[in-house]
């Protein structure tokens, strides 16, 4: 269960008399309810408060559930002295003066004088008059966000604006956490829920908020009530925090477990190694005499020896089959036009990063190039099928798309992985090594605000290359449990 679902739950129960044991010995509410209308009389005589129109009776349809025999329905209202709301004009503001509070003011559940506006104290004294919050009152939002109660626990003196209720109560007949407890319950919850009415800053009319029913207990029975909900409201409060932990850590864990798998995988860790397999350095004698040939072919350019490979850059061990290679040894990485075609209305999409969408080229909106322009880009980075596309640049680096063509296209400023023969690396294999190893592309990428891996530092880059049999087994072990966390994940 929820910390929020448990917290109504358990205010729930309180308000239905569950929470704590009844006392037979107690003044029963009923009681209670007298001396409330008895002095609230008396204060009207005095000329203290003014008198109020009848609150409508309580009818059977209107009660929820049962109560202790103890307890009595009653409406806000009649428990009262006071119930009105601040301001209904905006006052002129002055740099400081008597902190003049609206809703935003109170909505973490206190008063927060720290972002407060200020009006004249002359102001303040004409809004007094009729709205004059004072210690032991209880604030209660009325506009906008609506039904939070709050306690007043200063003798700052401060005016309220119309988003926000005075109710002012007599503190020998209503315990004022009680108070607030019941109107923070499902109970009262949900009739503010009902009564919030108007369009944009909603209102809860002090009508309604006087209409509103309530549970009252005997005075004893309030205080007792207060008592276990401030035992058991700070472990939901606490439970709540880990719980928000807990659901930070669902967010991120999946990815994190997803990438272990990945470093696994390229370590040589997450399969077992078989003796039989073709050992890596044979597998490296045949993707250098494929590419000699295709040079001598003139598919492809006769590059600048790459340098050897030092100690100092292996960061870990690898099984006895495996070599360290530098990605262009094995791959022949390329990159797209670095011009900017001419842009045409119809013609041959112009593929970037930004079109990558979910592992596939999203078409939408590419920009189109001339055919001849096309063309001449084909001579440098002709893309085919189970290429591999690779973002460059800013925060995109690492997106990537294994290409299914059913259309030509032309890329720019993005890299391009291409197979001296597809026999002889797998093409999945590719792209789990790419991403095991995006992160420290990231780490390592050039620039300033738009940060970029260069192709010469993605060629020379050294990597883990196990037996072709074995990288079948990564990849189909991987997507195994790849597909396990994204089952987790849901």
């Amino acid at each position: 269960m929820k910390a929020e679902t448990l917290k109504k739950s358990i205010l729930q129960y309180a308000m239905q008399g569950k929470l704590v044991e009844q006392n037979p010995n107690d003044e029963p509410a009923s009681e209670l309810l007298k001396r409330i209308k008895a002095e609230k009389e008396q204060l009207i005589k005095d000329g203290k408060i003014k008198k109020e129109k009848p609150l409508p009776l309580i009818t059977d349809d209107e009660i929820p559930f049962s109560i202790p025999d103890s307890w009595t329905w009653c409406r806000l209202g009649t428990i009262l002295e006071k119930l009105t709301d601040g301001a209904h004009s905006t006052p002129k503001y002055v740099s400081s003066g008597i902190p003049f509070i609206s809703v935003k003011d109170i909505s973490q559940g206190f008063i927060s004088f720290d972002n407060t506006k200020f009006i004249t104290k002359g102001e303040h004294e004409e809004l007094y008059k009729r709205c004059d919050p004072k210690k032991g009152d209880i604030l209660l939002t009325k506009v906008g966000t609506t039904g939070i109660p709050v306690i007043v626990d200063t003798d700052i003196k401060f005016s309220l604006f119309v988003s926000v209720a005075q109710l002012r109560f007599n503190h020998s007949c209503i315990n004022a956490n009680y108070l607030k407890y019941l109107i923070l319950s499902p109970l009262v919850q949900m009739q503010c829920k009902e009564n919030t009415k108007g369009v944009g800053n909603k209102n809860w009319v002090i009508k309604d908020i006087a209409n509103t029913l309530i549970v009252l207990p005997p005075l004893s029975e309030q205080e007792r009530i207060v008592e276990k909900l401030e035992q058991i409201l700070p472990l939901i409060e606490e439970y709540g925090k880990n719980e928000e932990k807990l659901s930070e850590l669902n967010k991120i864990l999946p990815d994190k477990i997803k990438q272990s798998i990945l470093q696994y995988a390229v370590q040589g860790k997450l399969v077992p190694q078989n003796p039989t397999d073709e050992p890596t350095s044979e597998l490296l004698k045949r993707i250098k005499s494929v590419k000699e040939q295709l040079i001598k072919d003139g598919k492809i350019k006769k590059e600048k020896p790459l340098p050897p490979i030092t100690e100092d850059e292996i960061p870990y061990e690898l099984p006895p089959n495996w070599e360290w290679v530098r990605l262009q040894e094995v791959y022949d990485v390329r990159d797209g036009t670095h011009d900017s075609p001419k842009n045409v209305t119809n013609g041959v999409p112009l593929i970037t990063s930004k079109d990558f969408k979910n592992g596939k080229i999203d078409f939408s909106h590419v920009k189109l190039i001339s055919k001849d322009d096309h063309e001449k880009i084909q001579l440098r980075s002709k893309v085919d099928n189970d290429d591999i596309l690779y973002s460059m640049i800013g925060g995109n680096i690492g997106n990537m798309v294994i290409v299914k063509k059913d259309k030509e296209f032309s890329i720019k400023n993005v890299a391009l992985f291409k197979y001296y023969n597809k026999n002889l690396s797998n093409p999945l294999f590719l792209k789990l090594l790419l991403e095991a190893i995006t992160m420290d592309f990231k780490n390592k990428a050039m620039g300033g605000a738009q940060q970029f891996v260069s192709l010469n530092f993605i060629r020379n880059y050294i990597i883990p290359f196990p037996p072709l049999a074995e990288q079948k087994r990564i990849v189909d072990k991987v997507e195994e449990l790849m597909s396990i966390v994204d089952n987790l994940k849901v």
